[in-house]
């Protein structure tokens, strides 16, 4: 069975793809598609933007869609420089992964040089008949400001992510130190949402 992953970060569809082929699915992307809407992804969470992209490729493709978003709160700043939503989307500017890295760690040297974070996830399918949605968060873990050398395409603040535990970058971790870092919507838990509610 095919499922559209409505979006464009190849690295949220590398996590996913490989475990949800041995389950039947297939997960394409927009980029297979050949073409790419224009969202006005307006939500104010991360759920309601999963949805506005999950219900607008669906309703352009009327093939199962999988819409993702993800909201980024860091305790330390006020209310006016909280990325929420808008964590690529700077002064209206989209930014590139090097871009993101260099603003971010600027705006945590402002603050001090290590703050505390927090990711809001949310993911929604749409099949035309209902909607299904699932929230998870990433929390305990600080941003800092010097990045390691280390890259996640499409994650590129994976590279100032350190997990307090070890005092370790997220990308730096091993196996088994990720494993340990497992918390609600660990990768197993969103194939298990997304294989049942397909």
């Amino acid at each position: 069975m095919k499922v559209l992953f409505a979006t464009t970060n190849l690295a949220k569809t590398r996590k996913y793809k490989e475990e949800l082929k041995e389950k039947g699915i297939e997960l394409i992307t927009i980029k297979d598609l050949d073409f790419k809407l224009n969202i006005d992804e307006n939500g104010k969470n991360a759920i309601e933007n999963a949805y506005i992209k999950a219900k607008a490729y669906y309703d352009a493709t009327k093939i199962t869609t999988i819409g993702m978003d993800n909201c980024l709160f860091i305790e330390e700043l006020p209310e006016e420089k909280q990325p929420g939503t808008h964590v690529r989307r700077v002064n209206g500017k989209e930014l590139t992964d090097e871009e993101m890295i260099e603003y971010y760690t600027n705006l945590i040297k402002e603050y001090g040089g290590k703050l505390t974070a927090k990711w809001v996830y949310g993911m929604v399918i749409c099949n035309g008949e209902e909607t299904k949605e699932y929230s998870w968060s990433k929390s305990n873990f600080y941003l800092v400001d010097k990045p390691c050398q280390k890259r996640n395409p499409g994650y590129p603040l994976d590279s100032i992510s350190v997990m307090p535990e070890n005092n370790k970058y997220w990308l730096e971790l091993t196996d088994e130190e990720k494993r340990k870092n497992k918390e609600k919507g660990n990768k197993d838990e969103v194939v298990e949402f997304i294989v049942n509610n397909i």
